[in-house]
């Protein structure tokens, strides 16, 4: 592991990116922990911290010019409270193939009232029941989630779904956080099984791979099984529902923006 230091900061790459973003990048030092970036004289749009060991996003100096953060292929399972307080201008948030595991977890960020672009690809939490729309609940600024466009259909839905009493209840029900993290323990919710899965479950497991139809599906599936999770009856439904929903519109897999560039490096 590389501690992050102001050496390290000016002796990594500094360039303009392809869109026009003045660009520090400190990937794959294995860096553990966030610091020192006030090093950086607050002169970058963009951070790009992937391939690090980092566990929390936090330990950020107030950088008023930083736009977008790239921080995939980490282990990060927190997000610090009042991260707006530090960088106020965040837009592009891309998190891809880490650790987050709960829909509370991703809380923290609503006060980022400036967010417009959030990648948890590859992420626990991505799995979840009801993911996109409590994002888009909890972050009703966003217009692009995982590399697709917000749908004013979706927006609608989660109006609908959080409205009320009942609203609020579901919201409370599925909107835990992950239990806190402690060193040298295992990462997230996931419990420690003595035995493998029973004959019912592989046959689960079996049903809702061959259900699946798109990578989405499968990519959802995988992530399942890897944080301990077996799907059933409840992930058959989902899957079912979302491939109804992808057939109702052509544009569904529509990226990002020429204004969200900046993450097309990831």
């Amino acid at each position: 592991m590389v501690k992050l230091t102001p050496e390290l900061i000016e002796l990594s790459a500094q360039y303009v990116n392809p869109v026009r973003d003045r660009e520090l990048n400190l990937r794959g030092y294995k860096i553990p922990v966030i610091e020192n970036l006030g090093a950086t004289l607050d002169q970058f749009d963009t951070i790009d911290l992937s391939d690090n060991d980092i566990r929390k996003i936090d330990g950020f100096p107030l950088l008023r010019r930083l736009k977008t953060l790239l921080i995939s292929n980490n282990r990060i399972c927190r997000i610090a409270e009042n991260l707006h307080e530090s960088l106020p201008c965040l837009e592009n948030l891309v998190l891809t193939n880490n650790h987050i595991q709960e829909l509370g977890d991703i809380d923290p960020l609503a006060t980022v009232r400036t967010l417009a672009s959030i990648s948890l690809l590859r992420n626990p939490v991505a799995t979840k029941k009801y993911y996109r729309l409590y994002l888009i609940h909890k972050l009703p600024q966003l217009r692009l989630i995982d590399f697709r466009k917000v749908k004013q259909k979706e927006r609608d839905e989660a109006s609908t779904l959080f409205k009320g009493k009942r609203g609020k209840k579901l919201e409370k029900e599925i909107g835990r956080r992950s239990k806190t993290f402690v060193p040298g323990g295992a990462l997230g919710n996931s419990e420690k099984k003595t035995g493998g899965p029973s004959a019912s479950d592989i046959e689960a497991i079996k049903t809702a791979i061959a259900k699946a139809t798109t990578l989405e599906e499968v990519e959802r599936l995988n992530q399942m099984l890897k944080s301990g999770q077996l799907p059933g009856k409840e992930l058959l439904k989902m899957n079912q529902t979302s491939g109804g929903r992808k057939n109702e519109t052509d544009d569904e897999d529509e990226t990002m923006d020429t204004e969200s560039g900046a993450v097309n490096g990831n």
